[in-house]
């Protein structure tokens, strides 16, 4: 039975990974659960699951005692979090933002299998991330939907040869939208995907396309892919969840309705396949499948993710830390749509470069590029 360290229980991806082993209680178990805040998910999942160990990272929410249970070790505080990683087969990073990064280097440090559902662990620190898998020989695994396809289509081998790999994108809420329509729209307009269900800040990253910026970034240190061998396109059914392209001119792609249950199970159980809550394609219902141009013309951060991704060095980190900010602005009504690239590039425009030598000074990095965003806020209609 493979043991799981899920980190991020209670998030989107973390409730479907809880899914998934409950769908598999015979091959999964969870080693540890470890959640932010959510304390009520976090004990309804110990109730279920009853892990070895849980924790808690932010404690602050938390009024009274909390409840006891039986066979399972609670605790609090981001040490204790990290400390539940040493113990499990798998670890299974699904938290949100710049904060999984230092989950996914304890797992690496611990020479764990990696199930990476956290964009910013590879966003932020790539370089430094993949030097350390080498050093450990790591299984990293990939969980993002798109990251998934191309692992699949290269028969679960991140070293295959290919010709060039193509993300799929849904376009989100606002592809074709003028730069004068975009003024006016809001937070409940953004949070509207259209073919996915997500968190606040994913969902918003979806709506100006830097979430695809950061899928490019990925997949240059997943698959060891120069830029130019990495092409986005639209493709509003989110039918196709990406396709590579070999010398010969074939071209293979992983289908599926839009479900992240499929990715995350594969990684558990790749190379072989186990049925899975979706529903099977039905072709002739689909009736076609269309693919749009994604220029960086067209969404300004997904422009700055490519252009950052280009320079390298600590700038990827900071273009992550001035987008949680300035999404975060966004969702809490202080700034506009249209602002949130505003943003991030002038918070780009005052970062120094600096080479990534280790955590620390990613989050150096981090942490200027955040407070420059809310001194640039305050100014920002």
């Amino acid at each position: 039975m493979i043991s799981i360290a899920l980190i991020g229980s209670t998030g989107s991806i973390g409730k479907q990974v809880c899914n998934v082993v409950r769908r598999n209680a015979e091959l999964f178990r969870f080693s540890a659960l470890v959640a932010g805040s959510n304390f009520e998910l976090l004990f309804q999942q110990i109730s279920e699951f009853r892990p070895p160990r849980a924790t808690l990272v932010d404690r602050s929410r938390l009024s009274g005692m909390p409840p006891v249970f039986e066979g399972t070790k609670l605790s609090f505080g981001e040490e204790q979090a990290l400390n539940c990683i040493e113990d499990c087969d798998v670890t299974f990073v699904a938290a949100t933002g710049f904060a999984g990064l230092k989950y996914s280097l304890k797992a690496i440090e611990c020479g764990k299998k990696l199930a990476l559902a956290n964009k910013e662990t590879l966003v932020c620190g790539g370089e430094l991330v993949m030097q350390k898998i080498a050093q450990k020989g790591v299984d990293l695994l990939p969980v993002d939907s798109e990251h998934s396809a191309i692992w699949q289509a290269l028969h679960f081998n991140r070293s295959a040869e290919f010709s060039k790999l193509l993300l799929t994108a849904s376009g989100g809420p606002f592809y074709g939208y003028t730069k004068e329509q975009l003024k006016n729209v809001t937070a409940a307009d953004a949070l509207r995907h259209p073919t996915w269900s997500m968190g606040a800040k994913i969902t918003v990253d979806s709506a100006t396309l830097l979430n695809k910026g950061f899928e490019v970034i990925e997949a240059k240190w997943l698959y060891n892919a120069p830029y130019e061998k990495i092409e986005a396109v639209v493709h509003p059914e989110s039918i196709i969840h990406s396709m590579v392209s070999f010398s010969d001119g074939s071209v293979l792609a992983q289908m599926s309705y839009p479900s992240m249950e499929i990715p995350i199970q594969i990684a558990l159980t790749h190379p072989n396949r186990l049925p899975c809550d979706v529903a099977p394609l039905n072709f002739t219902a689909l009736s076609a499948l269309h693919f749009k141009p994604l220029t960086r013309e067209m969404f300004p951060c997904y422009d700055l993710a490519l252009t950052v991704g280009e320079w390298g060095d600590n700038y990827p980190c900071a273009l992550n830390g001035a987008g949680e900010v300035a999404v975060n602005a966004f969702l809490n009504g202080q700034i506009s749509f249209l602002a949130i690239a505003e943003v991030i590039e002038r918070t780009l425009n005052h970062t120094k470069r600096e080479r990534v030598e280790s955590y620390e000074s990613l989050c150096a990095t981090d942490s200027r590029a955040r407070e420059e965003a809310r001194k640039i806020i305050k100014n920002v209609q």
